[in-house]
């Protein structure tokens, strides 16, 4: 197998590499591995499936080249090319009997190709065949334990790692390629074996889409159907796959539905939420952190971060952000302002758990895929502090152990820098493992606290008021104590009962003797001593000491004022926790 050329695919060549240098004759594929390939050999435009594109660019020259999957059985793979075709049956029909009879059944196809290449090595009148074996749906081949019996999939199992290791094999041309999606799903004997080489198929990058967008349509075609030039939506479309933007440009053509803005983030979110199986929900930010009250420094710091990630200085950036404090802070609706101020898609992650050993690591393996793809993004995990895990394997087979270590090394991948951005959002940092919260990932600890005085309260109506659409004049607002410790959920939930019962009064606005009446009505929860916990927690996690209320800042300078701090914890945990 010569060098190949520099317009493959690096994944290809990596392929190739590995084989040429005798590295390995066993390769599991995995990864974006049901998109389009271009063809650098053939015509302009042409686009193929990554088992065509093995047959015929990869082991374009081999003698042959056979497909298997459970449901089509094993079948000789050329291409469009006939004359290669036949010569393919032909070897098929000598060494295996007629194509129509061949099995489909995966443990006699693995037992009918061992034989074939054990006599490939033994006979010594004619060469060696050169042959290709591309496993398309190998995990069904060589599944993971979870649903299956040891018994089931050992023999196909034993045969895979004995051709890995087959020293003779690897001088002669034998190579055999398992695709599957995600590396999970396979066996994890055959992943670790040190004679199996695993190939990762990223994600189109910007450049493979601009050049897929403009071999799909001339320039002039193109713009007939779309308000973005191909430059722009080669850029917009990060995160999607090349089949994702055939379907959207197919159905601009021919089902006349235009690629404008309102268009294209619905056909992206669709796309990249089924992607990720429903395990990250798309936010659409609709604020700006001009809408937070309170928060000076915090809000200080976030747009500061916002221009550098504007201006392109991602490696200025943090690697994510620890926003933490009492329960109804705004911690999400932080989140989302920052996310709207910088323009950056946002995120949610959510539960992707499952009761089948192995399966939370392939979908959590699948959503990491997509967030490298999508950057720049954030991604939000709100209650942290549950969905996190630590390294305690517990009771699940040691699942939330694996789950946590592939987050902390993301986390950690600087590569990403300014790419990924994490969000932990959680009232009780203190739960969190050291390991997520250290520097270099969930590096900037901002601390949120209550309504400190009476203007930043009244603010604080105000805002709620125009959250719901009502009118609310500062005059309107009733006088609170600071002393009564209202969150900001505290006061949306006071303004939007009284919006409530003007409209119920057919008013347009929110009159003061309303508000009033729902905040002289207002029972709020009675946890004090867990907020008072939860805000201390946040006090002690925090970062940088411009984050606290000015009231705590010359405080805490003091030498004693954390040891302070931990034994006010230490008590409140006493009471709060039994």
């Amino acid at each position: 197998m010569p060098s190949l050329p520099d317009n493959f695919p690096v994944w290809a060549k990596e392929l190739n590499d590995a084989y040429v240098s005798g590295t390995s004759c066993l390769f599991l594929l995995h990864g974006n591995v049901f998109d389009l390939i271009h063809s650098p050999q053939h015509k302009e435009g042409e686009y193929l499936s990554v088992a065509d594109f093995l047959a015929r660019q990869v082991f374009g020259r081999w003698d042959l080249v056979m497909s298997y999957d459970l449901s089509r059985g094993l079948r000789p793979l050329a291409g469009i090319d006939s004359q290669r075709l036949r010569q393919m049956v032909s070897i098929v029909s000598k060494h295996f009997g007629e194509v129509k009879d061949l099995p489909k059944d995966p443990s006699n196809v693995l037992h009918l190709l061992d034989q074939f290449l054990e006599k490939q090595l033994t006979n010594s009148s004619n060469s060696p065949l050169s042959s290709a074996l591309i496993v398309q749906h190998s995990q069904f081949v060589a599944p993971s334990a979870r649903g299956n019996t040891a018994s089931q999939n050992a023999a196909n199992l034993v045969t895979l790692l004995n051709w890995a290791q087959d020293n003779y094999l690897k001088r002669i041309n034998v190579a055999v390629i398992l695709i599957t999606e995600q590396l999970s799903d396979l066996d994890p004997r055959l992943i670790r074996n040190p004679h199996v080489e695993s190939i990762e198929i990223p994600f189109p990058d910007e450049s493979e889409r601009k050049q897929f967008i403009e071999a799909a349509h001339p320039k002039c075609e193109f713009e007939a159907h779309s308000d973005y030039s191909a430059e722009q939506l080669a850029c917009l479309s990060a995160g999607l796959t090349l089949r994702n933007i055939e379907v959207l440009l197919r159905q601009a053509e021919h089902a006349g539905r235009r690629i404008d803005e309102a268009r294209f983030k619905s056909f992206k979110k669709d796309m990249i939420e089924r992607e990720c199986q429903g395990f990250l929900e798309f936010q659409e930010p609709s604020h700006k952190l001009d809408m937070v009250v309170g928060h000076g420094q915090a809000k200080a710091r976030l747009k500061e971060d916002a221009d550098l990630l504007r201006n392109g200085h991602l490696n200025a950036v943090p690697m994510g952000y620890l926003i933490c404090g009492p329960v109804g802070t705004g911690k999400s609706f932080l989140t989302q302002c920052y996310a709207g101020t910088v323009g950056l898609p946002v995120v949610k992650l959510l539960n992707f758990r499952s009761k089948y050993v192995g399966e939370t690591e392939g979908n959590f393996e699948k959503i990491l895929r997509v967030l490298r793809a999508m950057g720049p993004v954030a991604v939000v995990i709100d209650e942290a502090d549950a969905a996190v895990g630590d390294r305690d394997s517990g009771g699940d087979s040691g699942t939330a152990s694996r789950v946590f270590s592939m987050l902390a090394a993301q986390m950690g991948d600087t590569k990403y820098r300014g790419r990924i951005i994490w969000f932990l959002l959680t009232c009780r940092p203190d739960m969190l493992p050291v390991d997520i919260k250290r520097q270099g990932r969930a590096e900037i600890h901002i601390p949120l606290f209550y309504p400190a005085d009476e203007s930043e309260i009244r603010q604080m109506f105000e805002v709620q008021a125009k959250k719901v659409g009502a009118i609310l004049t500062s005059e309107a607002v009733p006088h609170v104590s600071t002393e009564s410790k209202l969150s900001g959920a505290d006061i949306e939930g006071i303004v939007t009962r009284a919006w409530r019962t003007a409209l119920l009064r057919n008013m347009s606005e929110l009159t003061r003797e309303i508000l009033q009446s729902s905040l002289d009505s207002f029972i709020a929860s009675s946890d004090d001593p867990e907020k008072e916990l939860q805000e201390k927690i946040a006090i002690l996690e925090c970062t940088d000491s411009q984050f606290l209320p000015e009231r705590l800042r010359n405080e805490a300078k003091a030498p004693a004022f954390r040891s302070k701090l931990k034994n006010q914890i230490q008590d409140l945990r006493m009471r709060v926790e039994g």
